[in-house]
């Protein structure tokens, strides 16, 4: 039985052979292409073309529904075969799901009618959603439920966006947009909490590894899904004092972690830097909304940014590249070139969060081609491995 699995699993084109090869390709080929069209559209170079939504709207929702969806999507259903010990999608199912999420794209981008819009962007979620929920069930791995709640609440997130390009209104797509950020960020802190401290520990030889506080866990898993709800519902959406006192909390929790998992050797493994520095844009988003609520005069946008480009960009290029070297039976030594991807990525969030308020132009542009450049980087260096089997013939 075990030969004909192989043999099977062998007959399957190398790039449909595990979730992880389709979507993190499209999701970085996606990502190098939405900021240089956002950025041409704001600068009035593409004045007769407007996808779904307007070009805000478009770049807002597609970095997140769009590229980071596939992202999440290419983790969680590579990761589950692991967590399980049950196969992974492969074969036709992958390249249905595949397909469905490109058609969305395209449908954005080409601003097709709404109502086909709409039913080819809530399907990926929601089968995403499905396709986890029916594996972690198979087996009755409760510890890892929380993660399918979080892919239902960033289908409704998307719902919301969805509703709002139907009904013509602004401030839900933008709305929607916010939750499932904050949802994004949730997820973050659950996989960054499992994940961060034990590949730092192996990728130190660290006999023994930071031991998770439970409580800290418990209440970073409760207060981000909380932060979403409440951009849902509306509060989060205006200067809150209650709301600046949950994001303050937040932002010490990450912080804690981030003191309680560094260790100064990993200053000198480029896989590891990377993760430490994503999750800590992360603390630094939540203490900048904490501030904003508070009453302090800085953008909001600022702290959105710093979430979407430094944590959010950050900790997907740092875990992609580390995920892709191992499931491609690689040694985990990134290739020539992501030393400088994860140095450009954290230069974008810098001049779009920081060198923006003295040079806005020029940080607009300089943080637009340092994430195009990121992400073309991991393509170029990890695009060949994705489409090829494993070196060390094994399938997957």
């Amino acid at each position: 039985m075990q030969v004909l699995e192989r043999h099977k699993a062998m007959a399957i084109p190398p790039l449909l052979r595990l979730a992880f090869r389709p979507f993190f390709l499209a999701g970085c080929l996606l990502a190098v292409l939405v900021i240089p069209l956002w950025l041409a559209a704001f600068s009035g170079l593409i004045p007769h073309w407007t996808p779904a939504g307007g070009w805000l709207g478009w770049h807002r929702h597609e970095l997140l529904f769009g590229f980071g969806m596939a992202i999440i999507t290419g983790f969680l259903l590579t990761a589950v075969q692991t967590w399980t010990g049950r196969p992974g999608i492969s074969g036709a199912r992958l390249a249905t799901l595949a397909l469905l999420w490109l058609c969305a794209r395209v449908a954005w981008l080409v601003n097709a009618p709404v109502p086909l819009l709409a039913v080819l962007e809530l399907a990926f979620p929601l089968a995403v959603a499905f396709l986890m929920c029916f594996t972690l069930w198979k087996v009755r791995q409760k510890r890892n439920y929380p993660i399918v709640m979080v892919l239902l609440l960033l289908a409704a997130a998307d719902g919301l966006s969805v509703y709002g390009l139907i009904d013509g209104h602004e401030d839900w797509q933008r709305q929607g947009a916010l939750t499932g950020i904050w949802l994004v960020a949730a997820m973050m802190g659950l996989i960054g909490a499992r994940v961060i401290p034990f590949f730092t520990q192996r990728g130190l030889h660290r006999v023994k590894g930071v031991e998770p506080w439970p409580w800290l866990d418990g209440l970073l898993l409760v207060g981000s899904p909380l932060v979403a709800v409440l951009y849902a519902a509306g509060p989060a959406l205006y200067p809150n004092m209650g709301v600046g006192l949950l994001f303050a909390v937040l932002a010490a929790g990450h912080l804690l972690r981030l003191v309680r998992w560094h260790d100064r050797a990993l200053w000198r493994v480029p896989l590891l830097w990377s993760l430490h520095l994503a999750y800590g844009w992360l603390a630094v988003a939540c203490l900048g909304m904490a501030l904003w609520h508070f009453g302090v005069a800085i953008s909001s946008s600022l702290a959105v940014h710093c979430l979407t480009i430094g944590a959010m960009g950050g900790l997907i290029l740092a875990m992609i590249a580390r995920v892709s070297l191992g499931h491609t039976g690689r040694p985990l030594e990134p290739p020539p070139g992501m030393t400088l991807a994860f140095i450009l990525l954290n230069l974008a969030c810098f001049s779009r969060v920081v060198l923006i308020l003295l040079l806005p132009w020029l940080a607009l542009w300089l943080a637009g081609l340092c994430w195009a450049l990121a992400f073309a980087l991991y393509v170029w260096r990890y695009g060949p491995m994705l489409l090829r089997t494993r070196v060390d013939g094994h399938p997957g």
